[in-house]
């Protein structure tokens, strides 16, 4: 592989920094130098796998616009497929053309030949495309490989469950001895989770079904659902999965779970929340990719991204990310650490709770229980000599205070706050009851996001806007001539929505003079507000509409998330 590299910048591919950036990334934590180049954004894996085709001679296919005979799909199992992230595209002279990503994996081509007793030819496809044509051709939940799936747990679980509608507290551990098909259900549905690109899993329990939703892109999309009595077995897996009381039913609980899925290694918060018809779990997975993002990666603007790189580098005083739950805070924050990761400068965070493990980084997670809050952990972090600190939310007045007391003496301080723009931060803080002039003394920074869909690229094509749709936006007839507007059509790729993946839109204020003496004088959100538009602060709004007209995302995606100042 050391050859791709080399062979990616001649074909243009990438830039030979980019391909510097990334072998220093791969000789100091490890991993493929193209993988770190698909990663950091620099190359797509579609030309990664192209480009690997052409230097060893295999044919390369976009599996999103191939079809594949079910003649041929019935040729290799669905479990040989799935574990070994493969899958047949045609027959040639009594051979079999299998598609892989990695064509060096020489011991799966001899199992497959083995297990298939014929010939296999290989060619190329991403990883990415296989899994996604897995679950198209061989089904996922609902499916009949599932239903049967399904089928054979109804049949088998049943005993189990009843116990444990009953209350019988230890029978935990029969799980896995009587009912192996719910081990298998779990295991697929956060495979299928995973392969759908979701955040979280949601398992609500009602009166007379069982509703299972995933988050995919922000938005919550419904799947097949297993029948209501077969909720507290299937709880129960969970529950000792996550390493939490089974026989507990009537108060919330937290957990934890690792598991391999899909090819990754995911960590799964775990909340099981105690409602009228039974216990609601939400598993939200947290996938170690999605925090390897750099700063330029998060999709600020030029201006705002010299500007943010320049705050972050700043030696002491605090930067707030500020938005809604689910808004993206805690990768942009985790991008910025990851920036300034380096071995002169000691870093210290303290989470609730630690949701991603970064290298090289000290991590602390708050325990209420034995009276472990942000408050305590800041002041003892500031015994430990750190260059920079974390502080995972400025929930009250003593959190919020500390945090300004180790940014005036010395540290630069990253923190995240609720409110719904940047401007707001100032007024939050002080209704806190943190003095203004310490709010006006000890804040640099304020960025505030949220997150909108991609438009997707595979099925992206021109679209016009009515013109009342742009009149309502705010797009002028001068902004619409030079626009590219652009629409997602739905395919395969992006499960038919049009989209694929988010990005964020930002609102970034710096504490410039005037508004440092508007906040000393504990002036109203509109006023700061209006001065920092004044002197060029673009809104959340704003740089949506940006995205717009470059064609990365829907004016209905800008309205969904943020509003037009009036």
């Amino acid at each position: 592989m050391a050859d791709l590299g080399k062979y990616l910048v001649g074909r243009g591919i990438v830039g030979p920094e980019q391909l510097a950036e990334a072998q220093t990334i791969a000789k100091n934590n490890g991993g493929k130098v193209h993988e770190i180049l698909i990663k950091q954004g620099y190359a797509s894996s579609e030309q990664v796998m192209q480009a690997m085709a052409d230097m060893h001679g295999y044919e390369f296919f976009d599996l999103r616009d191939v079809p594949i005979p079910p003649s041929v799909v019935e040729l290799v199992p669905e479990s040989v497929a799935r574990e070994n992230a493969v899958i047949p595209l045609a027959e040639e002279d009594g051979a079999l053309k299998v598609l892989v990503s990695d064509p060096f994996d020489y011991e799966t081509f001899e199992k497959l030949q083995f297990i298939l007793n014929r010939k296999v030819n290989i060619a190329l496809a991403t990883r990415e495309s296989i899994l996604e044509a897995i679950n198209r051709n061989y089904g996922q939940m609902g499916d009949e490989s599932a239903d049967s799936m399904l089928q054979e747990f109804t049949d088998t679980a049943i005993d189990f469950t009843e116990t444990e509608e009953e209350g019988g507290g230890d029978g935990g551990e029969d799980v896995d001895e009587t009912s192996a098909p719910i081990v298998r259900l779990v295991q697929l549905m956060i495979s299928e989770a995973v392969q759908l690109r979701a955040s979280d899993i949601h398992i609500e329990p009602f009166e007379d079904r069982v509703r299972i939703r995933y988050r995919i892109d922000g938005v919550l999309v419904e799947r097949d659902s297993p029948p209501r009595r077969l909720l507290g077995a299937l709880l129960s897996r969970i529950k000792i999965l996550a390493k939490m009381d089974i026989a507990e039913r009537r108060r919330c609980q937290d957990g934890r779970i690792k598991i391999t899925a899909g090819g990754k290694e995911l960590d799964l918060r775990v909340s099981m929340l105690p409602t009228n018809h039974g216990q609601s779990c939400v598993m939200r997975l947290l996938d170690k990719e999605n925090i390897k993002v750099g700063v330029r990666q998060l999709g600020l603007s030029e201006k705002d991204f010299k500007k943010f790189r320049g705050l972050i580098r700043r030696p002491n005083g605090i930067v707030l990310v500020t938005g809604p739950t689910g808004s993206g805070k805690t990768t942009t924050l985790y991008a910025a650490l990851n920036e300034l990761n380096r071995p002169d400068r000691k870093i210290i965070t303290a989470e609730d709770p630690v949701e991603y493990y970064l290298p090289g980084i000290n991590q602390v997670e708050v325990k209420h229980s034995i009276g472990l809050d942000f408050a305590l952990i800041i002041r003892a972090m500031l015994r430990q000599a750190p260059n920079i600190i974390l502080v995972g939310e400025m929930r009250d007045y003593e959190t919020a205070s500390m945090g300004i007391q180790a940014s005036l003496t010395g540290h630069l301080v990253f923190s995240t706050l609720h409110t719904n723009d940047a401007p707001g931060a100032v007024t939050r803080m002080i209704d806190m009851g943190v003095p203004s002039y310490l709010v006006a003394g000890s804040v640099i920074g304020i960025l505030a996001q949220r997150l909108v869909r991609v438009v997707c690229s595979k099925c992206k094509q021109p679209h016009t806007p009515r013109e009342s749709e742009l009149q309502a936006a705010g797009i002028t007839p001068e902004q619409a001539a030079s626009a590219s507007f652009m629409k997602g059509r739905g395919c395969n790729n992006c499960g038919h929505s049009g989209y694929r993946g988010r990005l964020g839109i930002f609102e970034l204020m710096l504490m410039t003079s005037k508004i440092r003496e508007l906040a000393f004088q504990g002036a109203s959100t509109q006023d700061i507000r209006r001065d920092a538009i004044k002197g060029g602060m673009s809104t959340l709004y704003d740089d949506g509409i940006r995205k717009v007209l470059e064609g990365i995302t829907t004016i209905d995606e800008v309205f969904r998330v943020a509003k037009k100042s009036e």
